[in-house]
């Protein structure tokens, strides 16, 4: 089985020259290749000699990430269909004035069960390697300047690849994103945070919460049964005064659900004290069975947070005629779907 050489760190790739018996410098010149100038074939690499191309080919290969079907929505929106070996996985293309936001898959399917994600409706068809999650970024057209992993999949229940993944695009010699302009949402994997936490990194950290009781997050989230809110939100404190970085707590208005000033209220409660901020999100009728609050419920809901000094925005949903808003990627089994 040929090693998966865009996944491979430089002191990996440096490994590797020594087991094909070539220059320990030779390692920085194919990261070079893979990370900054984006390499997809062997050949390409023509400071390299052609016998340790020859020897790369039959040894490794570079990860296939091929575009199966591209949609651009009306407010300029693209949502990318890619095959990975076989699995099919969605990223979405954001521009903003500030540049342009990737939001990328970490795995093809998922195995969290959230009720208003159409992600997870076939289950987990398989990790993605770290070297599949920066093909996604090298394959768009344009310099991404930040990206969230917040496409199909739970980054955390795929945590080495997903860490290989941020060392490999934050690295200086190559793709060199800021650390602070990488985001990384998770429905709340209690050990996996701590964990995470304890590294220290410069990342955003967004955490899918969706309730203030345990009672309506689990209509939303199976994962509370697992890790109930209070373990969560204990994760959350250790988390934000271990990396001293803000959290940003999702939360998705669903009508009559989750979305009554009691609620806010309780809300404030929960989060008093915390580095953190709230991003509430219209749940996408599309992608779930509950009807999506009002605009003017959503306001109500944020005004009485700003009132606790709670920092509070309403996303803007962006993309939602071609299924690529918050909640509607799906990894397909074929590109028709």
């Amino acid at each position: 089985m040929p090693q998966d050489i865009l996944s491979m760190n430089p002191s990996e790739l440096t490994e590797l020259m020594g087991e094909l018996k070539q220059p320990a410098y030779r390692a920085g010149q194919v990261f070079d290749w893979l990370h900054r100038r984006k390499a997809v074939d062997f050949s390409e690499m023509n400071n390299l000699p052609k016998d340790l191309r020859e020897k790369l080919l039959a040894a490794c290969l570079i990860t296939p990430c091929r575009e199966a079907k591209k949609q651009v929505s009306k407010d300029g929106t693209e949502k990318y269909l890619f095959n990975v070996g076989g699995a099919f996985i969605e990223s979405v293309l954001m521009s903003y004035k500030h540049g342009h936001s990737l939001c990328i898959s970490t795995q093809a399917g998922c195995r969290m069960g959230c009720t208003f994600c159409a992600s997870t409706i076939g289950g987990l068809v398989r990790n993605l390697t770290a070297g599949e999650m920066c093909a996604q970024v090298y394959q768009m057209p344009r310099r991404i300047s930040s990206v969230v992993l917040m496409g199909c999949g739970e980054p955390l229940d795929n945590f080495d690849a997903t860490l290989r993944f941020i060392e490999l695009i934050t690295h200086p010699k190559g793709y060199n994103l800021g650390m602070r302009h990488l985001t990384l949402s998770t429905c709340g994997l209690v050990p996996q945070m701590r964990l995470l936490a304890e590294m220290k990194l410069q990342i955003n950290l967004a955490v899918s919460l969706h309730g203030t009781t345990d009672e309506i997050r689990r209509q939303f989230m199976p994962v509370t049964n697992k890790y109930p809110l209070a373990q969560l939100l204990d994760a959350c404190r250790y988390y934000a005064s271990t990396t001293r970085r803000r959290i940003t707590f999702e939360y998705t208005l669903a009508n009559g659900v989750n979305d009554a000033p009691n609620h806010a209220q309780e809300l404030s409660v929960l989060l008093k004290g915390m580095l953190c901020h709230v991003n509430l999100i219209p749940i996408n009728a599309a992608a779930s069975a509950f009807a999506p609050s009002t605009r003017h419920q959503g306001e109500a809901f944020a005004e009485i947070l700003t009132q606790q000094g709670i920092p509070v925005t309403i996303r803007r949903s962006l993309g939602e005629d071609i299924s690529a808003a918050c909640g509607q990627l799906r990894a397909g089994v074929s590109p028709h779907h």
